[in-house]
C-alpha cells in the first residue's frame, strides 16, 4: 500500500517483508547488525518521493553531494517512527516464527499547517515521480538524501529498470551508483556490466566491462503484386531454399538468450532482432552511446559465429527509427578466426534495406547490357531520414578484357546506376531508379523509373496505390525473351491477401491503366514509313489469383540450439511435404481495340526433408508444378503477350556438406521443349550470416549476394530483384 504525503515533504512507502531499515549519519555499525537482522522475509521495497520539475535538475560533480540540513528534523521524525515500528515488528517476530510476509505501510506526518507555493515560483502540473526500490537490505541517510540497497537490488523510474548487487541513489540529484552484476534496461534496449553510474534524469551514465542487447527495429515490406499467384515459370525474386522455407509450417520458437525466432512469414528466414554488444566501457546519453574496444554481433550463442570488432564505437539516435554508426578500426571476426578489414567506417541502420557489403566493390554479371562481368561501389549523395539518393558507378570489367581492343577507357566499359528513396508521409514512399549501362549513346542506354506508393482504403480494406512512370523498362517474357518497353505511365491498385473464410484459400487482385509506348509486330499498327517498331496505345488490365495449400505431411523441428536446429540455418527447419492449387485470371483491354484474356491454372507439390544440422545430406528442398493457360485473343504488344500456355517448372536444393547447398531451379514451355528459364544457385549459409553465388544463362544474369540474419541488410549485386528486369504476369 502506498500513501502519498502532501509536497514537499518526503515520502516513504515501506513494504517490510525483510531485514531492516535504517537511518544514519554517523554510526556504520548499525549497516552490520541490520544485515543480520533476517527474520521479516526475503525483501524491502520503499518508494521515495522525488519533487515534480519540469526541467532537469542541477546536478553536482559527485554522485555523493555535501551535506543538506532542510526538513532534517522532519526527516529525523518520519525515519524515527520507521525505525521504531520496525523494532516492534522485529520483536514479534522473534515471538512468532511464523514465516507468513508482513506489510506495514508508512506515511510522513501531516504539517503543521498547509505549505503556501510561493507566486513567483507556482506549483508545476503533472504527475508524481516515485523511485520505486527494492532490495534485500537499505539504509537512507536522510541527512545527504542518500540511499543505501544491497542483496538483489531492483529500482524503476520513469520507464527504467535497474538491478544491482549493490546500489547507492542520491535523492537530490537523482544519481545512482551500482556495483555487480548491473544491468539497465530501458524499453527494448539492456545494457550489463560490472559499476554503473546512472543520471535516471539525464538519461547519461558510464559502465565499465560493459555488454548489451540492442533492438533492431522489423524492417518494412513493399507491396507484392499478385502475392496469391502460384503459376509455375516466370522470375524467382529468391533462391529456391528460401522459398521453400518461407512456406514450411508456421511455428513460434524462444531460443536461449532472450531471441524470439518466427518462421513462415518472413521471406528471408529469421527473426533474430538484437544485437549482443561487448565493451570495455559504454558512455551513454539519450542521442546514443560510445564504446571502447568493442564487440558486437548477432548470434545468440557464444562463442559468435560472426563478430563486427572495433577499436572504439559511436551510435548516434539521429530518430526513434535511424541509428547512425562510426566506428575506428572496424573489422569482421569469423569463427573467432578469420578476421577481414572493413573500408567502411559508417552505416545507418534504419528500416530500409541498405547495401553493406564490406569489401570495397560488389561484383555481378549481367551478359545482356553490360558484357558479363562487372563491379560497383555505391555511395550516399543524400543520407536522412525522409530522403536517400545514392550513387553507384559500375565497370564492366569481361568487356573490358574481350571487346575493349586494348581502349580500357572507352565510355562504354563504364556505367552508372542512381537510386532515390523519399518519405513523403507516413506511408507514403517515392521511389527512383536510373541505370545507364554505357557512358554513349545515352537515349538508347539509358532505363529509368519513378514510382509512387500509398496506401488507399477500398471496399473497407487497405489496399496499396502505385502511380509509375518508367522509361525503357526491362522485361522478360519467356520464350519471346527479353523485351523492352520505351515509355509507360499509369497507376496500379493492388490488394492485400483476402482470406475466404475458413476454406483455407486466399485471394488477391490488381487493377490498373498505363499508356504505353512498346515494340509491336502489328503490320496495321506501324506507320508505313518508320524508323522502328513500335506504337503507343492506352491499356486498361485486371488480375486476380486465388490459391491454396493442403499440407500433406509434417515433421518436427530440432531444438533451437547452436548445435541442432541453428546449426546452420537462422531458422529451425521443420520436415514438410505440401499440396497447392491455384488459378490466376488476366485481362487486358487496349486503346486498339484489342484484348487479351488469360485463365492460368496450377497445381504444385513442394516440401523439404532433414533438419540441415548434420555434416552430411541432411537436408533436400525440392518444388514441383505444372500450369496450364487458357488464352483469348492477343496483346498488339510483344512485351505482355502470352507466348507459353503449358508450363512445367521443377527445382531441387540438396545439401552438399556442411553448410554448403547447391540448388537449381527449371521452366520449359512443354509443347515446344524450350528453357525458358534455369538458375544454379550455390549456397554458403550460416546461423548469423550466408553467401549465395547465383546463375541464369537463360537470363545471362549472375549476382553474389550476402545475407546477415534479420539485418534489413543486403550486400552485392542482386538483378533478380526486379529492380532492373522483371516479367509482365
Amino acid at each position: 500500500m502506498t500513501h502519498a504525503a502532501p509536497p514537499p515533504e518526503s515520502h516513504h512507502v515501506v513494504h517490510l517483508s525483510s531485514t531492516a531499515i535504517s537511518s544514519t549519519s554517523s554510526a556504520r555499525s548499525q549497516l552490520a547488525a541490520a544485515k543480520d537482522a533476517t527474520l521479516l522475509g526475503e525483501a524491502v521495497s520503499i518508494g521515495y518521493q522525488v519533487e515534480q520539475n519540469n526541467t532537469a535538475p542541477q546536478t553536482s560533480s559527485s554522485p555523493i553531494p555535501p551535506l543538506q540540513v532542510s526538513d532534517v528534523e522532519l526527516r529525523d521524525r518520519t525515519i524515527a517512527k520507521l525505525k521504531k515500528i520496525a523494532s516492534e515488528t522485529i520483536a514479534q517476530a522473534q515471538e512468532n516464527s511464523d514465516s507468513s510476509i508482513r506489510t506495514l505501510d508508512f506515511s510522513a506526518p501531516e504539517p503543521a499547517a498547509p505549505v503556501q507555493t510561493p507566486p513567483s515560483q507556482p506549483a508545476p502540473a503533472g504527475r508524481d515521480r516515485i523511485i520505486e526500490l527494492n532490495s534485500n537490505y537499505q539504509e537512507y541517510d536522510a541527512q545527504r538524501q542518500i540511499v543505501t540497497a544491497e542483496g538483489d537490488v531492483l529500482l524503476r523510474y520513469d520507464g527504467t529498470v535497474l538491478d544491482a548487487d549493490r546500489l547507492q541513489v542520491n535523492l537530490e540529484n537523482l544519481i545512482g551508483v551500482g556495483e555487480g552484476n548491473v544491468a539497465l534496461t530501458r524499453g527494448q534496449q539492456v545494457i550489463r556490466g560490472d559499476r554503473f553510474t546512472y543520471n535516471l534524469v539525464q538519461d547519461t551514465g558510464n559502465v565499465l566491462n560493459a555488454s548489451g542487447e540492442v533492438f533492431i527495429p522489423t524492417a518494412g515490406t513493399d507491396f507484392t503484386p499478385i502475392p496469391t499467384d502460384v503459376t509455375a515459370g516466370g522470375i524467382a525474386p529468391q533462391p529456391l531454399s528460401d522459398r521453400i522455407t518461407a512456406n514450411q509450417p508456421l511455428q513460434q520458437v524462444t531460443s536461449p538468450g532472450g531471441i524470439t525466432i518466427g518462421t513462415g512469414s518472413v521471406p528471408q528466414g529469421g527473426q533474430i532482432r538484437r544485437l549482443r554488444v561487448e565493451a570495455d566501457t559504454i558512455d551513454f546519453d539519450p542521442q546514443g552511446w560510445q564504446a571502447t574496444n568493442v564487440r558486437i554481433t548477432n548470434d545468440p550463442f557464444s562463442p559468435p559465429e560472426l563478430e563486427l570488432r572495433a577499436d572504439t564505437l559511436t551510435l548516434t539516435r539521429e530518430t526513434p527509427t535511424r541509428d547512425r554508426i562510426r566506428t575506428t578500426g572496424q573489422r569482421l571476426v569469423f569463427d573467432q578466426g578469420l578476421s577481414i578489414p572493413i573500408p567502411r567506417n559508417e552505416q545507418v541502420i534504419d528500416r530500409r534495406q541498405r547495401q553493406v557489403t564490406p569489401g570495397l566493390v560488389n561484383l555481378g554479371y549481367d551478359s545482356e547490357d553490360r558484357g558479363g562481368l562487372y563491379v560497383e561501389r555505391s555511395f550516399d549523395v543524400i543520407d536522412s531520414e525522409a530522403v536517400r539518393v545514392s550513387v553507384t558507378p559500375q565497370v564492366f570489367v569481361q568487356q573490358a578484357i574481350t571487346e575493349s581492343g586494348g581502349n580500357i577507357f572507352s565510355p562504354d566499359l563504364f556505367g552508372i546506376r542512381g537510386g532515390l528513396e523519399a518519405t513523403l508521409g507516413p506511408q507514403t514512399t517515392l521511389t527512383g531508379l536510373a541505370v545507364l549501362p554505357g557512358l554513349t549513346d545515352i537515349a538508347d542506354n539509358l532505363r529509368a523509373s519513378l514510382r509512387l506508393r500509398t496506401p488507399v482504403n477500398l471496399l473497407e480494406r487497405p489496399h496499396g496505390l502505385t502511380v509509375e512512370y518508367s522509361y525503357r523498362d526491362r522485361l522478360y517474357n519467356g520464350s519471346l525473351g527479353y523485351q523492352t518497353v520505351r515509355s509507360s505511365i499509369g497507376g496500379i491498385v493492388t490488394s492485400p491477401v483476402i482470406p475466404l473464410g475458413d476454406t483455407g484459400f486466399n485471394l488477391s487482385y490488381q487493377a490498373g491503366a498505363q499508356y504505353i509506348t512498346a515494340d509491336s509486330d502489328r503490320i496495321d499498327l506501324l506507320e508505313p514509313i518508320r524508323d522502328n517498331n513500335r506504337i503507343s496505345l492506352g491499356r486498361l488490365q485486371g488480375s486476380a489469383a486465388l490459391s491454396r495449400g493442403f499440407l500433406l505431411w509434417q515433421g518436427n523441428a530440432l531444438p533451437a540450439t547452436a548445435t541442432q536446429g541453428l546449426r546452420y540455418t537462422p531458422t529451425p527447419i521443420v520436415p514438410y511435404v505440401q499440396l497447392y492449387a491455384g488459378v490466376r485470371g488476366d485481362a487486358s483491354f487496349y486503346t486498339s481495340g484489342d484484348q487479351q484474356t488469360l485463365l492460368t491454372g496450377t497445381i504444385g507439390i513442394q516440401g523439404q526433408f532433414g533438419n540441415f544440422s548434420r555434416p552430411f545430406l541432411d537436408y533436400t528442398g525440392f518444388n514441383l508444378a505444372y500450369s496450364q493457360r487458357i488464352l483469348s485473343g492477343a496483346s498488339p504488344f510483344l512485351f505482355d503477350r502470352a507466348a507459353d500456355t503449358r508450363i512445367l517448372s521443377a527445382g531441387i536444393s540438396q545439401q552438399i556438406y556442411g553448410p554448403f547447398r547447391l540448388g537449381v531451379q527449371t521452366s520449359i514451355n512443354v509443347d515446344t521443349g524450350q528453357e525458358l528459364s534455369t538458375d544454379y544457385t550455390l549456397e554458403y549459409s550460416r546461423r548469423t550470416y550466408g553467401v549465395v553465388l547465383r546463375y541464369n544463362p537463360a537470363l545471362e544474369l549472375g549476382s553474389l549476394t550476402l545475407r546477415i540474419s534479420d539485418f534489413n541488410w543486403v550486400g552485392g549485386t542482386d538483378p533478380f530483384s526486379g529492380s532492373e528486369v522483371r516479367s509482365p504476369f
